[in-house]
């Protein structure tokens, strides 16, 4: 069975790039706060309190970086030092030029420009669209040391398999996905042969 599973896991590798499109969300999610300052010429306001923005609607598209995407948040909020950023309820669509088209939704995200911190939280749900979903309630992100972890349930669901667990570290640099605690897969053994 051991065997098994490390082949299909070589063979169908996605649950790491599932955790590379999250990794570049984050990232995305940092160049859209800066951008959307730069863009918007609000940088004279933000001097000493901060700016929060409703209904914000963005799109970027990166061609050094073969990449668009587009976020969608009922509110974001930057600190008057601009180093830290807030959003709430946040739909966020990836859509780099190799890989699958990535949706992110989640209720609330930080980021903290000084430790290269991001966090997601609230109900998160990622779909990528060649047909797998992550499912958590907290994701951390560290852009500085390419990692991705949760202490909290995840589960993941892809065309042949699921696998749900409590914790998760995805190493970005070395494309490896662990689930810490109470690891069960499921895989469908039909979809896996043909």
């Amino acid at each position: 069975m051991v065997s098994l599973m490390r082949a299909f896991l070589k063979r169908h590798w996605p649950l790491v790039g599932l955790g590379v499109l999250l990794a570049l969300v984050a990232s995305y999610l940092l160049k859209s706060g800066k951008d959307l300052l730069e863009e918007s010429g609000l940088k004279e306001i933000m001097a000493g309190e901060g700016l929060k923005l409703q209904d914000v609607h963005y799109t970027q598209d990166d061609p050094d970086k073969a990449v668009k995407w587009i976020l969608d948040a009922k509110e974001v909020r930057f600190s008057g030092d601009r180093k830290t950023f807030s959003f709430n309820d946040f739909r966020l669509r990836v859509e780099p030029e190799d890989r699958p088209v990535l949706k992110l939704m989640g209720k609330r995200g930080d980021y903290q420009g000084d430790s290269g911190d991001i966090k997601l939280w609230g109900d998160l749900e990622g779909y990528s669209e060649n047909g797998y979903k992550i499912t958590t309630d907290h994701v951390l992100i560290n852009e500085k040391d390419g990692s991705l972890r949760t202490d909290m349930p995840v589960k993941i669901v892809g065309p042949f398999f699921s696998v749900a667990g409590r914790g998760l570290f995805v190493d970005l640099k070395k494309k490896t996905l662990k689930i810490l605690s109470d690891t069960v897969a499921i895989i469908d053994r039909e979809a896996f042969i043909s």
